[in-house]
């Protein structure tokens, strides 16, 4: 687990920024779950052979004797509450969330046990429109980012749970041919999750899996159709994918619709994004059927990108505009009042008020330090002229003099305009 340090915050506030932004532009509105459930929330959505439930929850005992787990993923506790408040009852609701989940996993590149997510639901539609709705709102969010370049969409059809039982079947017969072959991970997977071993690591699994059963060749018409329906839309909205056919997602309430967004941009290939379809999940809990798909962002991994590939613009920092100077007491006492005019008139703008003492000269230092564009001055003779020096710290202007009724409209042309990135 590791600290989110200030000079790393600018960063992670744009990002949810942006994509605040781009999910209240579809319609989406924000929620906020506990990060602790009941243990078995988990297990009865995500599945009790899953590696997370097996391996990589944090699970305690409360002081009353019941299993709580730290939250590894959103989508479960997300069903969850809108379930218990009735939020489902007959009607669409798009949702999204941000924050911590956890699990205990081998830390690796841009990956924590206590990692950051931005998820989002979309309850109640069950057409591939909304699917095409969701890949092409991920899509925009990149350009956003402009992570367009270094990321690349990958889909996949998973089908029913029926289909996919009788593609298990057929995997399973056809592995257990080559079973001393596979690697552990994979052998333990044949016994308790055979479609996990589609998206195995290792070489040699892959190799055997070229002449395997494909699951393009169970599934049933509805959903051919929905998938069809799905590549239809996204080739009209001129939105580039890949079929990637061993794409299965790990966790048990997946169905239909599955992809990922990736990128070679963090060295290995790695998944900035993924989601699907889970049509069955809010039956699974209690709820009454109701069709529903969603997807997760790590956003260390998406930071990490940023950062790596120079995205970040440069009117994200916390650097000062302002940065108000009083000489003495009197020049003191009326930088802060000043200030606080000055934060009444531009309330998107950082201003900063000089507190600590010193002389002039170290006042000045510290002015320069902050980053401010501009440090304004008040002396005796400000005071009793009813005027502030301006003093530009960046551009190489010279100081000047202006009287209290033209400040704001001079500073207004002085300053660089505030950015949506950090309004």
């Amino acid at each position: 687990m590791n600290d989110i340090l200030p000079d790393q915050s600018p960063t992670w506030q744009y990002l949810e920024r942006t994509t605040a932004r781009i999910l209240h532009g579809y319609g989406y509105h924000e929620i906020r779950m506990p990060v602790v459930e009941q243990t078995d929330l988990f297990k009865r959505s995500i599945g009790e052979v899953t590696d997370i439930v097996e391996k990589e929850m944090y699970t305690f005992e409360d002081r009353n004797g019941d299993s709580l787990t730290l939250r590894p993923e959103g989508t479960a506790g997300c069903v969850r509450a809108a379930e218990q408040h009735g939020l489902l009852y007959n009607q669409v609701r798009k949702l999204w969330y941000t924050g911590p989940m956890f699990r205990h996993e081998r830390p690796q590149k841009g990956r924590y046990r206590q990692f950051h997510q931005i998820g989002v639901e979309c309850f109640g539609l069950s057409g591939p429109d909304i699917d095409a709705e969701v890949l092409l709102m991920t899509a925009r969010l990149w350009k956003a980012l402009g992570l367009t370049p270094h990321v690349r969409l990958e889909i996949n059809s998973i089908g029913t749970p029926e289909a996919r039982r009788a593609y298990r079947e057929a995997l399973v017969a056809y592995l257990s041919d080559y079973r001393d072959e596979l690697d552990d991970d994979s052998q333990r997977r044949l016994e308790t999750n055979p479609l996990r071993i589609l998206d195995s690591k290792a070489q040699h699994t892959q190799a055997l899996l070229k002449d395997a059963p494909v699951l393009a060749d169970y599934l049933d018409d509805e959903s051919r159709d929905h998938f069809d329906g799905l590549c239809r839309r996204l080739d009209a909205a001129g939105l580039e994918y890949a079929v990637n056919p061993g794409l299965v997602r790990g966790l048990d309430y997946y169905g239909k619709t599955v992809f990922e967004w990736v990128t070679d941009s963090l060295g290995a290939q790695g998944t900035v994004c993924a989601g699907g379809r889970y049509d069955g999940l809010v039956s699974q809990l209690g709820g009454k059927p109701t069709p529903a798909v969603g997807f997760a962002m790590g956003m260390e991994r998406l930071v990490l990108m940023l950062e790596s590939l120079d995205l970040i613009p440069d009117s994200v920092n916390d650097r000062a505009d302002l940065y108000v100077l009083g000489m003495g007491e009197a020049g003191e006492a009326e930088a802060a009042r000043l200030s606080e005019h000055l934060r009444d008139a531009m309330p998107d703008r950082m201003i900063l008020t000089h507190c600590g003492g010193g002389g002039f000269k170290s006042r000045m230092k510290k002015a320069d330090r902050s980053g401010a564009a501009v440090a304004l001055i008040l002396g005796e003779d400000e005071l009793s002229g009813d005027t502030v020096t301006l003093k530009p710290l960046r551009s190489g202007e010279e100081q000047r003099t202006v009287s209290r009724s033209e400040l704001t409209e001079t500073l207004a042309g002085l300053l660089s305009p505030v950015s949506e990135s950090t309004a």
